[in-house]
């Protein structure tokens, strides 16, 4: 036992990680079975609500654990004064909270004056209601399960070491990775075979959309401290994504959408470091 705490605060990142896959994508299978990917319609409107609390359950898990195990008493009661961390200006509150939606609204809105295709889901759909109410739903347990770890636990560590830049880049393609057999999962037609289109539209967002968010999410907690500016930045991205990404993706709409959409994200992060003169990070964040 004692072996293994020793390597555990040697390696609480990497820790964290390999306990953060092995919950989200273990509990996955189990859940879905080894023949249960790519699913069917029928399969995922099922398993969708276990599906999600599996994922979940990786981070926040991982992050409250090892929180507890590294620091003790002492680390949960310092993670929930980050929770609990809300006096930050209101600028910061904006861009948590605007970044996402006004993209994700601005431009499939330019694009689809050229291709109609492109408009976002809230504008065309007959439920608008309900689209929003899950969206809703969606980003409030995942914004808040997710970031106990990512947020909570992972990117602190991290930021001892790295700036801003590299920590966002480490935290949003594992965070796109940690994505990918959910995507995998829900790419599949209504008879189960796998739909190329709306895989290729995950990897990209995976990929390409979340570890330039990350890095702006990251940049906007280095200049808060604020464990609950993240969870709501990350809660305006889930329910922009619900409500925003044009319904007509299984086609080529959905990889172009994602395309556009991640070179957006990486020029607002070129224009933020810019008007920092090139330096995204204060110092180094303590424990």
């Amino acid at each position: 036992m004692s072996t293994i705490m020793s390597f555990i605060k040697r390696h609480p990142v990497a820790t964290y990680y390999a306990l953060t896959f092995a919950i989200s994508w273990g509990g996955i299978l189990i859940v879905v079975g080894p023949g249960g990917i790519p699913g069917t319609r029928e399969e995922f409107e099922r398993l969708l609500p276990v599906v999600l609390l599996a994922l979940l359950a990786g981070p926040s898990v991982a992050g409250l654990l090892l929180t507890g195990l590294v620091h003790g008493r002492g680390g949960l009661r310092e993670l929930l004064s980050r929770l609990l961390r809300w006096r930050v200006g209101v600028c910061w509150y904006a861009v948590a909270l605007l970044t996402a939606p006004l993209l994700m609204t601005a431009i499939p809105l330019a694009l689809s004056l050229l291709f109609p295709e492109f408009l976002p889901g809230i504008f065309t759909t007959d439920d608008k209601a309900s689209l929003l109410l899950m969206g809703i739903a969606a980003g409030l347990i995942g914004g808040f399960l997710e970031e106990l770890g990512w947020t909570g636990f992972a990117i602190p560590r991290l930021r001892l070491r790295y700036g801003v830049l590299t920590t966002g880049l480490i935290v949003g393609f594992l965070w796109g990775a940690w994505h990918l057999l959910m995507n995998f999962w829900t790419s599949g037609s209504p008879s189960g075979a796998l739909s190329l289109a709306l895989l290729l539209h995950s990897v990209i967002f995976s990929v390409g959309i979340l570890p330039a968010y990350r890095v702006l999410m990251v940049w906007v907690y280095d200049r808060t401290g604020s464990l609950l500016v993240a969870m709501l930045m990350h809660f305006s991205l889930i329910v922009s994504n619900v409500i925003l990404v044009p319904l007509a993706i299984a086609g080529a709409t959905g990889p172009t959408w994602s395309l556009v959409m991640a070179a957006a994200l990486w020029v607002v992060v070129a224009a933020v470091a810019v008007a920092n003169r090139g330096q995204l990070s204060r110092q180094p964040l303590s424990r």
